[in-house]
């Protein structure tokens, strides 16, 4: 609903009331322009926010290329600014402001006829940044005022016939950051010329704060001029703080606005009076170069193919090269024993087939590395151990098996459950012999 209304307001522009106003602009000097209420014959404002202003080229949707338009919430009001070129000389501009009532969707039109007068262009230029305003406040004449008598009276007097603002533009849209609390400054660029040569007092200005242009913002430096600013409410970035003129040894300018001063300065020493126009011409199809994938392919695999081949043969040469230095005595042995433990592991574990046919087990074990021998003793008494493992070293071992068992407690032997006999398959231990105990009950 709002759009419609905005639409059916400017269809009405045709039969809302026209107002003319005729202006003038210098070719470099800076041009400023409020757009307030009054101007459209509109006295009080009861909601807030409650006119919009837009300006153009007239017959086209835009401004031209030099100037600019912003809105002011602060003073609820339009400006226009900028800067004629060379170009622009002689020249008659037509604008169109359209105003709307965003109460009444009334809509109002303001026709301006600009005429931009011919001027050279100040040769010699003090380029500057005010941290503490907005470009906004710059708007006011009472502030300009103030910052051109600081030069055409204390720093620069052979500048008070001559000297005007050259150019103005905020922080921000220069490339600057906003300010981390919203209540904070965002920053004015200005510049200031005169056809009159630097004082001597700027010059030495310039080499105190020379050392600074390497730095990107620097608030906290404090200069011999510093309390001539700050008495009329001017905080100064001195490191942007720089001089262009005729004499003054080339500078990389803070901000690319004047980068041509100089060729204007001799485009009018021949009394030219406008810049000659550079023509692109294009170039043909098959003069265009061709980029050639192949060899960047090749550096893209190559590089780390080499690499990779390099650290291969190295890790190659450790493995294969250096494999007999890598010795482990304990390893060597458990894998040469390996195969030696499990055959006689399956050697010693016997045939459930075979014991049933024969109680009388004979198990024959390999040969020791040990000088004592293993035999088997049978016995034929049944419900009774019949094997008993001896050595043949033992001087008891031609007594009889059964003084043996008495001598021994029966439950130090292994039994093997294998049907009607029981199987030992650990030897007996040796007799117990008797000794005499001393007071203490100590076997002495």
């Amino acid at each position: 609903m709002y759009l419609l209304l905005v639409f059916v307001g400017y269809l009405g522009v045709a039969s809302c009331s026209v107002f003319n106003l005729h202006l003038q602009a210098n070719v470099g000097e800076l041009f400023t322009f409020k757009i307030e209420p009054q101007l459209f014959n509109w006295t009080h404002q009861v909601i807030s926010e409650q006119f919009r202003y837009r300006p153009s080229l007239q017959h086209y949707p835009d401004l031209p290329s030099w100037m600019r338009y912003m809105y002011s919430h602060e003073y609820h009001a339009g400006f226009l600014y900028g800067t004629p070129p060379v170009p622009a000389a002689g020249k008659t501009l037509n604008l169109d402001v359209i105003a709307l009532n965003r109460q009444n969707y009334e809509t109002r039109q303001l026709v301006i006829s600009m005429f931009v007068a011919h001027k050279f262009i100040t040769p010699n230029v003090v380029q500057m940044k005010i941290d503490n305003l907005n470009w906004v406040h710059l708007m006011d004449p009472g502030r300009v005022e103030n910052l051109r008598n600081i030069f055409r009276k204390d720093l620069w007097p052979d500048s008070k016939d001559d000297l005007s603002v050259v150019f103005m533009e905020s922080a921000i849209n220069m490339g600057g950051r906003l300010p981390l609390r919203p209540q904070q400054r965002e920053g004015v660029i200005v510049h200031v010329g005169s056809f009159a040569q630097f004082s001597p007092r700027l010059k030495e200005l310039q080499e105190e704060v020379r050392p600074l242009y390497k730095l990107p913002s620097c608030t906290y430096k404090r200069t011999s001029v510093q309390k001539i600013f700050e008495n009329v409410g001017f905080k100064l970035d001195w490191c942007a703080f720089k001089m262009v003129g005729i004499e003054s040894p080339t500078e990389v300018l803070y901000h690319n606005n004047h980068g041509r001063v100089k060729e204007q300065l001799k485009e009018h020493r021949h009394q030219q009076p406008q810049r000659q126009q550079d023509r692109w011409l294009g170039i043909p199809r098959e003069d265009v170069p061709i980029r050639n994938y192949i060899d960047e392919f090749a550096f893209a695999f190559a590089i780390p193919g080499m690499i990779f081949a390099v650290l291969v043969g190295i890790l190659s040469a450790v493995l294969c090269f250096q494999h007999q230095k890598f010795y482990d005595p304990q390893s060597e042995l458990f894998f040469a024993n390996i195969f030696n433990i499990c055959e006689e592991s399956c050697a010693a574990t016997p045939n459930d087939s075979d014991a049933d046919e024969d109680s009388s087990v004979h198990i024959d074990y390999p040969p020791m590395s040990s000088t004592v021998q293993m035999v088997q003793c049978s016995d034929t008494k049944p419900m009774q151990p019949v094997t008993t493992l001896k050595s043949l070293k033992d001087p008891n071992f031609l007594l009889d098996n059964t003084s043996m068992r008495s001598q021994s407690p029966n439950n130090s032997l292994y039994q093997l459950d294998t049907g009607a006999s029981g199987i030992y398959a650990r030897p007996k231990p040796p007799p117990y012999k008797g000794g005499t105990l001393g007071r203490n009950g100590v076997d002495i």
